[in-house]
């Protein structure tokens, strides 16, 4: 977000907005290639050639081959295929590996999975709260043989704790296990190189770096067998049936491009000193803070902080009524609010406030987020704390611009 909207937004977590390009290029691909990429005619053939150059601008973001990228509708869907597929093309192995701070789209997935005879297992945890390699190790040392998959994801999406990937594909690979990692919060924000690592594979969603939603990928090494969930029509190599949403698929693949570019300039180092500024100058203003996973590595668009004796939703309304708005977790679970299953899954180690009660905020930032707004940031923050610590939320309802009608402005002015 610019600095000069009027409003900042650090919810990037949950999305990010489509830059110009991406919609501009679907808008054009609305209006010239919008013929049926599966049909054999001229203006079938335009619109695939349209569609394939996505794919290779994606293939290009991670390191892969352009064959290797299968469409989806986005990040869920990639998860729930990748688990479904890699159970289905080894029927007699019904176990996953997997963590306790995953996406609902894994969690919830293998509860309703374990109706059907499916076993979780967790392994366990290092101090910084990141699965430990050597627990996957002893795992699969006494039951590879009934593993289907192991499932880590790569940055957590509440406090963007950063896995041990690469170990743990290792391991993985010495036992001829398939590994897959929800990286939806990685690629588009960190260098992936998928050739150079064991992973069998990943998904994505387009929306996290500024493509547009309803799009997502899975990559799945070549040679690798990928069962469709969705069935009819064999399109994306028979590996996901129905016609491919080209506008989207296009304009996603303009993101990437674009992604990779910013990347390549390394912006992505640019921005961890500002997410560093930015926690240090909260833990300054404000006492009896800390910063949730603070004892491991992170990626540079997460903080979740979390603050004594304070209701975080609170906090977020008093927030976003002085013009910054943020999230208590992830959003998939937004209006609904309750314990974080991640932040309970690591316990109060990795923000070590003691037995008080305290709320935690996750504040999320994408690659044009600056400086000057952080530093409004902070300032709203802090005012927002003192003027919210040890009050409880009102038990009737609260007005809210939404409510009001009122439609939050982020464009930039002027």
């Amino acid at each position: 977000m610019h600095e000069d909207s009027g409003r900042i937004y650090l919810d990037h977590n949950a999305t990010t907005r489509q830059t110009p390009e991406v919609t501009a290029a679907m808008v054009e691909c609305m209006d010239r290639f919008w013929a049926n990429p599966s049909s054999i005619h001229l203006a079938g053939q335009l619109t695939k050639r349209r569609m394939e150059e996505a794919r290779g601008q994606l293939a290009s973001l991670i390191g892969a081959e352009p064959d290797e990228i299968v469409f989806t509708s986005g990040g869920s869907e990639s998860v729930n295929a990748a688990i479904r597929s890699a159970l289905r093309s080894a029927s007699e192995k019904r176990v996953v590996v997997t963590s306790e701070v995953e996406h609902s789209a894994v969690r919830e997935l293998l509860e309703v999975l374990a109706a059907d005879g499916v076993e979780t297992i967790h392994p366990g945890k290092r101090r910084t709260g990141q699965v430990d390699p050597e627990a996957v190790r002893e795992i699969l040392s006494q039951r590879s043989e009934q593993v289907a998959l192991v499932t880590i994801m790569w940055a957590n999406n509440e406090t963007g704790v950063i896995e041990p990937i690469e170990e743990i594909a290792e391991i993985c690979d010495q036992f001829g296990v398939p590994f897959h990692s929800d990286a939806t919060q990685w690629i588009g924000k960190m260098p992936t190189d998928v050739g150079g690592l064991p992973v069998t594979m990943l998904s994505c969603a387009g929306h996290k770096f500024h493509g547009p939603k309803g799009t997502g990928v899975l990559w799945a090494r070549r040679g690798t067998l990928v069962k469709p969930c969705v069935i009819g029509g064999g399109q994306e190599q028979g590996r996901r049936g129905g016609t491919e949403h080209v506008p989207g698929i296009v304009g996603l693949g303009v993101a990437a491009a674009q992604a990779e570019t910013w990347l390549t300039d390394n912006g992505h180092e640019r921005m961890l000193p500002l997410r560093d500024r930015f926690e240090a100058g909260i833990g300054e203003a404000i006492s009896g803070t800390c910063v949730n996973g603070a004892t491991g590595p992170r990626i540079w668009s997460t903080s979740s902080i979390g603050f004594a004796d304070l209701e975080p939703e609170l906090l977020l309304l008093v927030m976003s009524e002085r013009g910054l708005d943020a999230s208590a977790g992830s959003a998939c679970s937004s209006g609904a609010l309750k314990n974080s299953v991640v932040l309970e899954a690591m316990g109060r180690q990795p923000c070590q406030i003691p037995e008080e009660p305290y709320g935690s905020v996750r504040f999320s930032w994408c690659r044009e987020t600056t400086k000057e707004e952080l530093e409004r940031a902070a300032k709203i923050i802090a005012d927002a704390v003192k003027a919210v610590r040890n009050i409880k939320p009102p038990t009737g309802p609260i007005l809210t611009e939404m409510e009001s009608g009122s439609v939050p402005d982020y464009s930039p002015k002027g």
